[in-house]
């Protein structure tokens, strides 16, 4: 059921603002949703998703209009609630992963290594081939460049302290061995990936 005009859609989002039933709410939320009536909507779906009608859109409708209204938290944790509930709807997936990747990538741009690992980790489970692949991927670079960076802070002890940057060394190898675990895995997924090609030879040249 759609709501071709807005004048429809303001009417029957008005006519019904006390109305408990789950498919009028459901509706109705949609109809307040056309109109720009983010925070009408949520509480109408919030009533959809309680009377448990129509549950995996209703989430994924609920944090569209959290989404317009800028409330970027409760956005997420509706997300997240909802794919809970139905983790293959493909609308929660798509705009789960995507924030995750975008907030991946900023923190990454940032110099916040561990909270963009953090962020892309969360994408990982998803039932999403070429948001999970990227993640991995990015993952894999991560790692990569974090295991170069303790080798090259490390290069000074390798006469002066051998036993110390033999522990840093194992420090880098260890991040090196998660890079390859996390572009192997992305390649597995999308052999065709052609930063994975790339980037598998670079990980597993510094391992020798």
């Amino acid at each position: 059921r759609t709501f071709r005009r807005k004048k429809d859609a303001e009417e029957l989002s008005c006519g019904f603002e006390d109305n408990q039933d789950s498919a009028t709410a459901y509706y109705c939320g949609i109809a307040a949703d056309e109109v720009k009536k983010y925070a009408e909507a949520v509480t109408f779906f919030d009533i959809a998703i309680q009377k448990n009608f129509n549950i995996g859109n209703a989430y994924a409708r609920k944090a569209l209009a959290l989404d317009a209204q800028k409330k970027t938290a409760e956005y997420v944790a509706t997300l997240e609630e909802g794919l809970k509930v139905d983790p293959k709807n493909k609308t929660m997936v798509k705009n789960y992963g995507l924030h995750y990747l975008k907030a991946g990538l900023a923190a990454q741009k940032a110099g916040k290594a561990e909270e963009a690992e953090d962020c892309f980790k969360k994408v990982i489970p998803l039932d999403h081939k070429q948001y999970k692949t990227n993640a991995l991927y990015s993952l894999g670079v991560l790692c990569y460049n974090d295991g170069a960076n303790i080798l090259k802070k490390a290069a000074p002890l390798a006469n002066s302290d051998a036993d110390k940057y033999a522990a840093e060394k194992a420090k880098a190898d260890g991040r090196f061995k998660e890079a390859l675990d996390y572009l192997e895995e992305a390649a597995k997924i999308s052999p065709e990936n052609e930063n994975v090609k790339k980037m598998l030879p670079q990980v597993k040249a510094v391992m020798k």
